[in-house]
């Protein structure tokens, strides 16, 4: 046999060897996805599970997973539960969160955007200064500013106003916002001013359309933290009839006697939102954590 052949034959079991070794490897790669996924998914099974289960098998460890006994009477008991003035109405719940959600989203992406554009994209005086508090704001925590706040804010309890307004204005989402507008190409900007544009129409034609992902992240962060809101409705609200979800689902776990089956079904009412959100905006999501990548 030739050197040649030889050679050709060792060229051919190598590259058989790297197929087999890519296959094994994405192979292995797929079975450790599908358990994690299985491993994040199985409390979200559980709950959606043990929300069409009656009492006695919602609580039932592995046998919890079993689909068997299935009914919607439990979503039916939630608002039979709460349909009157001294428990308040879940449709109030409901809308209360919903309104003070889209306040917060739809103020916060305005105003931090524009706070974010003027950081990264104008030039003024003292821009350092405000970009490094605002960075240490980022790593404040609420509970830090929430008594004065509640001072400050004290004559408007039982509002939608002293549930949203305090929170449209947020140093992390201002943060992405500079993130990802300090990115964008410069030139675009030079090129729009010799035209004769100024800083708003450049925001407004320019800015805001490019930069789709990271308004859909900012939309998700913000909606998630507003609707999941607990502490500051907790020191602020007192009244049934502007209570949001959280606060409505803590007075109720908090009752005597518990139905799993029941509290089971407000949690899926609780989080249907979250998640229908997250779905709208996943791919401007999934871009914007993709340009970080990139950039990184």
């Amino acid at each position: 046999m030739s050197t040649s052949a030889i050679d050709l034959t060792a060229h051919q079991k190598a590259h058989a060897k790297r197929i087999l070794k890519k296959k094994v490897s994405t192979t292995v790669s797929y079975v450790v996805l599908t358990l994690v996924t299985l491993l994040f998914f199985a409390p979200i099974a559980y709950l959606i599970l043990g929300s069409l289960k009656p009492d006695n098998k919602v609580l039932n460890g592995l046998a919890g997973f079993l689909p068997e006994s299935l009914s919607f009477n439990n979503y039916g008991a939630v608002f039979d539960t709460f349909k009157s003035d001294d428990t308040g109405h879940f449709y109030q719940f409901y809308l209360t969160s919903i309104a003070v959600s889209v306040i917060i989203v739809l103020g916060g992406l305005v105003v931090n955007s524009m706070a974010a554009y003027a950081l990264a994209r104008l030039r003024w005086g003292g821009k350092k200064i405000v970009l490094g508090f605002t960075v240490l704001l980022v790593i404040l925590p609420f509970e830090a500013i929430a008594v004065p706040l509640f001072d400050l804010m004290s004559g408007y309890r039982n509002t939608l106003l002293v549930q949203s307004l305090p929170f449209i204005g947020n140093a992390f989402s201002i943060y992405l916002f500079y993130s990802f507008f300090i990115g964008l190409p410069s030139e675009i900007q030079e090129a729009a001013k010799i035209d004769g544009a100024g800083s708003w129409r450049i925001y407004r034609q320019i800015i805001v359309p490019m930069s789709k992902p990271v308004f859909g992240s900012v939309t998700i962060l913000s909606f998630l933290a507003a609707w999941n809101s607990f502490l500051w409705p907790l020191m602020m609200v007192d009244e049934h009839s502007i209570s949001p979800l959280p606060l409505a689902m803590s007075v109720f776990y908090q009752q005597q006697t518990k139905h799993w089956g029941v509290v089971f079904a407000f949690g899926v009412l609780l989080v249907l939102p979250v998640v229908l959100i997250f779905l709208a905006f996943q791919r401007y999501f999934i871009q914007s954590v993709a340009s970080s990548a990139v950039k990184g």
